[in-house]
């Protein structure tokens, strides 16, 4: 049917975040894997030696565990690390999607303190909520995973750029495709990437920033559709 799929939660997520388009895309004949990244399995979990590198290396793992070329998409906060990936394995990425986010080329950010980054209260969350439900928050705050710090303070060093030339899809929920290009004009660095990146398609889908509970089988059919193009 298409690449295999490779599909990275942002903050605060496990491959759970990505039930419902796992299951759309299966259903539609496709091969996807979701990841846990180091640290997010579970509250318990020892973060106090998880780096930036450690969830690089888990995503590039995942990349080359792959029988062929994947299509690797991350959301949030993972676009940092997805980005990073794709400098290590280019050769091995037939296409990027970056959900809600954005090749970072600095570190999220640098002056952050403390160890863990705990799910802010929806109030101080200051992120677009909209279409997703009452039950579907509940279960967010229920199965939050603090990120750890250095998701936050630390960045990658990228060097290869054979990573510009693969193509690129960014989805934009919570802000316009319009806004995002605005952003990167102003040269802001979570976006930084979008400068750079030769062969980037823009697709609006408004609702939250978490897509994959507010409108799944439309984020889903847009993957898919990806993987579809680069078999």
């Amino acid at each position: 049917m298409g690449a295999p799929i490779i599909l990275v939660p942002g903050f605060w997520l496990g491959s759970w975040a990505w039930d419902d388009v796992v299951d759309a895309l299966r259903a539609d004949g496709h091969e996807v894997t979701a990841l846990t990244l180091p640290g997010l399995d579970s509250v318990e979990a020892d973060r106090s030696t998880v780096s930036f590198e450690d969830h690089v290396t888990a995503i590039v793992d995942a990349v080359t565990a792959a029988q062929a070329p994947v299509v690797l998409a991350v959301h949030s906060g993972a676009g940092a690390s997805g980005y990073a990936a794709s400098d290590r394995v280019p050769e091995r990425i037939a296409a990027m999607v970056y959900v809600d986010s954005g090749p970072a080329t600095a570190p999220l950010d640098a002056s952050f303190e403390g160890d863990d980054f705990p799910l802010p209260s929806w109030e101080d969350l200051d992120e677009n909520l909209d279409g997703i439900s009452e039950k579907q928050l509940e279960t967010f705050r229920s199965r939050d995973v603090p990120e750890h710090a250095g998701a936050m303070r630390e960045a990658a060093t990228l060097t290869n750029d054979a990573r510009l030339d693969i193509p690129t899809t960014a989805i934009c929920n919570a802000f316009t495709s319009e806004q995002y290009k605005q952003a990167v004009a102003e040269g802001q660095t979570w976006l930084g990437g979008y400068a750079d990146l030769r062969n980037i398609t823009w697709i609006d889908l408004p609702t939250s920033h978490w897509p994959m509970w507010s409108r799944p089988q439309e984020l889903a059919g847009i993957i898919g559709d990806v993987a579809k193009a680069h078999a």
